[in-house]
């Protein structure tokens, strides 16, 4: 290899030959196949991707001399698909690893034994090129690269995400032959420590162009509005090569020109075109214009939408409205691609944030493949589009220096390759008009480097706001923060962001570029914080950490397939599950989560009036739309059944504006509890969804709450028996058998007409499997013991009141080995003839303990007890903190139905606010829980104990029985696997509580 310059140590050389970053396009021959948008269709347009020759190699040492010459030796090489992550495909090692870099942290070194892949193929230039300059595009190569043509040095290059473009020479007619060296680390591995797999290879597409000799190499498209948006100047400012006669034809989206416009340009020139009254584009009518600019044979084809981004007195505005920013973070991520992800999987994401009222992505923590953009322009998002920039594991390297993560940032060696990653970056996607946020990296500290990245882009680009979430004051950086546009946070607290926005000193804007950390089963504060970000004008918005779960689809040596995530791979270090963090699972299944947000970030809501009695306030949380596109179905139910229904059509209110709605539910009137439900959909069918897809609902309890129904019909109890047999206790009615073990304190036993309700004894439970927002309390649960409690029982008595009834006191602790008690209590049990058992706990919880994960009565019933019928919420999962997306109502599910999978097992499928619950067999045989105040309520084929154990879903091992779990209390979710703290609102951290419950034998079709 001493033949190859070493260039990827070297900060002074960031590319050799690269030709200065432009604006993305393909050139085509005409109008119409420009606007068909299929780049296939161009002559001047030629593809790389393929299969390729592929060679890897543990070290860059290795490498054999001369092996991108023409003759050399490749016939014991490999087939490797272009583009694709050399890792996804056996070779290397997959890592996953959050903060930490997978090398030592000697910036700018790397190490000697640097993996290399090496790329070989051959391909043909078409004859009618041969009077054409020809180029070369590789889209992404993570994360530096060689390139040999004919046996000749091309060029090099890095910097992953983000174009290199070739001009190539000395190409023939016929076969050439390309050869390419990728090395998976380099200097630039320093400033690309991203929370992500760690890929390598030419995982982006691989293009060839023909250029005309004199041709546009750039074009930048600035806009300009009257101060009522009543007309527009597009200024088209092109960089040509050589000199070019440029015509410009603007048209509407349906192809009727608006505006036109010539201009000799020899080196840089401008064409102005006006547009009177023009249509704004924004995220909720993406209308785009058609811009054609023909030069020589070639004609360049951009969308163009008109906006406008500003801050007027700290509020964020596009087009002069106030806009919130309903956001999440996005990965390029796939289950088996890596970070090479298809077109269809882009549209497939966007889809589904457009179904859950989705409105911004931010392209964490790079620039997302190109065509994303463009898809973002026709879906309508608005785009935080992030520079290919975090050196997280520099604070992380050597901790004990006090500030670390500013050292890159401050040093002025690495000047130019944090520039750099800025200016590529604005160069590509300055024509979108998706993108109203340029953000310069995350998590890289703060200083003189990114001041000059900043200040750069300003320069520019004017159009729009510039954020680095490094200059909030907390992050202790650079004082400097003129260059910045807006202030940003990850995972400030609700309470944070408040402050901020109630203390009048702050004027800037401030967005969530990270919140509410979505791993697992959570986040569970959603709801919190868009309460306050609507409720204060500077407040934008934020970011969900984030869009997907990173696992890779592998299968077991058994044939399971399931997700990976690090250090499944024996990858070290790695950070574990903590790429298991998305609304949606890899293969985009929605979690709760996801449905969570939805409801909470919807655009339109539905309140009761404050000033008409029997109304409800429609409100628009649209911000350019009309409610005319929607309509609402409402349902009026009593003890179930609907009584009323019906749709309103007419809805007319402006963004930002309500109007109300009033219901004749009079003569619908009954003295029982009424629930009334409104459904909003849209009318039209669209790009994301069908036509009566459901946005958003709202339910309202009129009077008192819903009614239980009717118990068994009444029968005369019978007389009840009680004798003890040793330890136990048997009662004993006309249908009905139970055994209460006295040593134990619990039933072990219950039988209705001779059928076992009980497959164990009935016990307290406080332990839930954690969820990964557990992860900070776990460790303080565990060490109190909370994860092994038993019950000691100091005294167990029982008498018989009457003929009828038997009470049993029990006085009993909960605690673990080392430890004292974490609870005591007493438990009255009441059994009367007609089989019916009364739980009443008190309970007192010692002081000093961290807050409980639950309390409960948990039992575990005989198989075959599938079925599962409650009112309460529903269908899927809900917490204290996470209920905003289930619908009050009559449930009847499998047990398996109640289970919400999660790639980590942990806690799922409870049900807060149960108000009654049946767990009975196919044919209604089972047991009925019922409360004096709702209770939380789970049924599962899981045990704490084996959702506790297992690493993976497909390692669970499934119970026959069903284990039901009937909670006073559980604790919310939260989002402090990187979030704050669960709040206190949400704690279970009540020291004396007290709790009933009903529990009896049913037969289902008899009640």
């Amino acid at each position: 290899m001493s033949a190859i310059t070493k260039y990827w140590e070297d900060l002074s050389v960031l590319q050799v030959n690269r030709e200065p970053a432009r604006a993305h396009y393909v050139p085509y021959a005409d109008k119409s196949s420009a606007a068909a948008g299929k780049r296939g269709n161009s002559p001047f347009y030629g593809t790389l991707n393929g299969s390729w020759k592929f060679r890897y190699y543990d070290s860059v040492q290795d490498v054999p001399e001369g092996f991108y010459e023409e003759g050399a030796d490749r016939s014991e090489w490999d087939e490797l698909l272009v583009p694709s992550c050399w890792q996804v495909n056996g070779y290397d090692q997959l890592q996953y690893t959050n903060i930490n870099y997978p090398i030592p942290c000697d910036p700018p070194y790397v190490p000697d034994r640097n993996p290399a892949g090496l790329y070989a193929r051959e391909f043909e230039v078409p004859e009618q090129w041969a009077d054409k300059d020809k180029y070369i595009v590789f889209e992404g190569v993570n994360s530096c690269f060689y390139v040999w043509v004919n046996g000749s040095f091309v060029g090099y290059s890095q910097g992953s995400r983000v174009p290199a473009e070739f001009r190539l020479t000395g190409l023939r007619s016929g076969i050439n032959r390309i050869a390419v060296m990728v090395l998976k680390w380099c200097d630039g591995t320093y400033l690309e420590d991203q929370d992500a797999w760690r890929y390598s290879g030419i995982f982006r597409d691989v293009i060839l162009l023909a250029r005309d000799r004199e041709h546009v190499r750039d074009v930048f498209l600035k806009q300009e509005f009257a101060d009522n948006f009543s007309s527009a100047n597009l200024a088209i400012e092109v960089e040509a090569v050589g000199d070019v006669r440029l015509s410009a034809v603007l048209t509407d989206a349906d192809g009727v020109q608006v505006a036109s416009g010539e201009a000799l340009v020899s080196g840089e020139g401008t064409i102005k075109l006006a547009v009177d009254r023009p249509v704004l584009w924004n995220a909720e009518q993406p209308y785009l214009y058609r811009l054609y600019l023909q030069a020589g044979e070639e004609t360049l084809y951009f969308p163009v939408g008109f906006r406008k981004v500003d801050v007027a007195d700290g509020v964020f505005r596009i087009n002069g409205q106030a806009v919130k920013l309903k956001g999440v973070n996005r990965h390029d991520s796939h289950p088996s691609l890596g970070q090479t992800i298809p077109i269809n999987h882009m549209i497939r994401d966007l889809k589904l944030m457009k179904r859950h009222n989705v409105n911004t992505i931010r392209t964490s923590h790079y620039p997302n493949d190109p065509r994303f953009l463009d898809l973002c322009d026709e879906f309508g998002f608005y785009v935080i589009d992030e520079a290919d920039l975090e050196c997280h594991g520099i604070g992380s390297g050597d901790n004990a220096i006090d500030n670390e993560i500013h050292r890159l940032t401050n040093d002025p060696t690495w000047h130019d390759a944090f520039l750099d990653r800025a200016v590529r970056m604005v160069e590509r996607d300055k024509n979108h008009a998706s993108v109203i946020i340029w953000s310069m990296g995350n998590e890289s500290g703060y200083g003189d480097n990114h001041i000059a990245m900043q200040e750069w882009t300003r320069t520019r680009d004017t159009s729009r706001l510039v954020h680095n979430e490094g200059g909030a004051p907390h992050n202790k950086g650079s004082a400097n923060t003129e260059s910045l546009d807006m202030l940003s946070r990850m995972y400030a607290s609700p309470a944070d962001l408040e402050a901020y926005a109630q203390d009048p000193a702050n004027v800037e804007p401030f967005f969530l570029c990270e919140y509410s950390h979505a791993m697992g089963n959570g986040p569970g504060d959603l709801h919190d914080y868009w309460e306050i970000i609507y409720r204060y004008p500077k407040l934008m918005g934020g970011c969900v950490w984030e869009w997907t779960d990173h696992g890779i689809a592998v299968e077991s040596p058994k044939g399971e397939r399931y997700f990976a995530y690090g250090g499944d791979f024996g990858d070290k270090p790695n950070d574990g599950n903590f790429c298991i963090d998305g609304l949606v699972t890899p293969d985009r299944r929605p979690h709760t989560g996801l449905l969570e947000l939805k409801q909470v970030v919807a655009p339109v809501k539905i309140v009761r009036s404050a000033s008409a009695e029997g109304a409800y306030e429609v409100q628009n949380l649209y911000d350019f739309t009309d409610l005319s596109r929607i309509y609402i179905q409402w349902k009026l139910e009593e003890g179930g059944k609907i009584v009323r229904q019906g749709t309103i059509w007419q809805l007319k209110a402006g963004p930002h504006q309500a109007q109300l709605i009033k219901l004749e539910l009079e003569d619908a009137a009954a003295s029982t509890a009424r629930l009334l439900t409104f459904s909003v959909r849209t009318k039209e069918e669209s790009s994301w969804a069908e036509a009566g897809y459901e946005l958003t609902f709202a339910q309202f309890e009129l009077g008192a709450s819903q009614p239980k129904p009717a118990a068994s019909a009444v029968v005369a109890a019978s007389p009840l028996r009680a004798r003890v047999s040793g330890s136990e206790l048997l009662l004993q009615g006309g249908h009905f058998r139970y055994s209460f073990d006295l040593a134990g304190g619990t039933f072990n036993s219950l039988k209705k007409h001779g059928v076992e309700m009980l497959a164990a004894p009935a016990r307290f439970a406080i332990w839930r499997a954690p969820i990964d927002n557990d992860m900070h309390v776990k460790r303080l649960w565990i060490e109190e013991g909370y994860d092994r409690t038993q019950m000691k029982v100091y005294a167990c008595e029982w008498r018989q009141r009457d003929e009828g009834t038997v009470e049993i006191d029990v006085r009993f602790s909960l605690g673990s080995h080392t430890q004292r008690p974490v609870l005591n209590g007493e438990v009255t049990w009441t059994i009367d003839g007609s089989g019916q058992i009364k739980l009443a706990v008190q309970a007192r919880v010692r002081e000093g303990l961290p807050y409980l994960p639950r309390f409960g009565l948990q039992l575990t019933m005989p198989r075959g007890n599938e079925e599962v019928e409650y009112a309460g919420y529903g269908p899927h999962e809900s917490y204290i903190d996470k209920r905003r997306s289930v619908k009050k109502g009559h449930y009847l599910l499998t047990v398996d139905e109640m289970f919400e999978s999660y790639i980590y097992p942990q806690e799922n499928g409870s049900r807060y606010d149960t108000e009654w619950a049946i767990v009975s067999n196919e044919q209604g045989m089972g047991l009925r829980f019922d409360s004096n105040l709702p209770f939380s309520f789970g049924a599962s084929h899981y045990s704490v104990e084996e959702l506790t154990r297992a690493t993976h879903a497909h390692l669970l091992q499934k119970s026959a029985e069903t284990i039901v779990h009937l909670d006073y209390r559980m604790s919310g979710v939260g989002s402090n696997s990187c979030g704050p703290e669960l709040a206190e609102q949400y704690r279970f951290n009540e020291r004396e509580f007290a709790f009933e419950m009903k529990i009896k034998p049913v037969f289902k079709e008899d009640e």
